[in-house]
């Protein structure tokens, strides 16, 4: 058995999956309270199942948001350290994409970075599977926009798709509906198979670029010298 954990944006959801079977799963929408929603989450979800008899734990290691992600990441190195269990980190970006799993199409995983970026990778969705088509990234809407243009049919999903959408002027592109848009376990359980487990102590956040302090904290140093 798999439990799956997504905190990286104002969402969060909990899945307990054995192999393609989904046991139990819990997602809110309510922003960004996951230092207290997450715990009380994943014990509802696990039930009567015993973390020492889970296989893994899956997280969304990123990219999101800074404080999401790494309330999500801890919250998990602490459950598994404990009872010594393995870890899978998986990309908030490809959870998004196994939305549409039972589809044939290019997804366009999206993430508001803010100032018209956007954290994105682009799958391409055959059988089942989501085969990347770039590394994570973050880009401009301009320079997405000039990326898109060579595929017949994308759909845009996850937290920053309606901004995305509303600005991309693309008539091969379409929004997802409410039940696909966010990342959620049960992608994450999907994204996780097959992946590399690794240790609770090798499990850490993936950032695509610094926080807005760390960014000031630059900025105020490089004027200083």
């Amino acid at each position: 058995m798999i439990l799956s954990v997504d905190s990286s944006a104002v969402t969060a959801s909990v899945a307990l999956t054995d192999g393609e079977n989904v046991i139990n799963n819990e997602f809110v929408n309510a922003g960004l309270t996951h230092s207290e929603t997450l715990l009380p989450m994943i014990k509802r979800v696990l039930g009567d199942t015993k973390v020492s008899d889970l296989d893994a734990i899956a997280v969304t290691a990123g990219p999101g948001s800074f404080t999401g992600v790494r309330i999500g990441v801890a919250t998990v190195k602490g459950i598994a350290f404990e009872k010594n269990i393995p870890c899978i980190s998986v990309s908030t970006l490809e959870a998004i994409a196994y939305n549409f799993a039972d589809e044939n199409i290019i997804v366009c995983a999206v993430m508001d970075a803010r100032r018209m970026q956007f954290y994105n990778a682009l799958f391409e969705i055959k059988n089942g599977k989501a085969i990347r088509l770039c590394d994570d990234r973050a880009i401009s809407i301009t320079d997405l926009r000039e990326d898109l243009k060579k595929y017949d049919r994308v759909v845009i999903a996850g937290d920053g798709a309606k901004l995305c959408f509303d600005n991309i002027n693309l008539d091969n592109c379409t929004l997802a509906p409410n039940d696909k848009m966010y990342q959620n376990g049960i992608g994450v359980s999907r994204a996780a198979k097959d992946k590399k487990k690794i240790s609770a102590s090798s499990l850490m956040p993936v950032y695509l670029r610094l926080s807005q302090a760390e960014r000031e904290l630059k900025l105020k140093k490089d004027k200083e010298n």
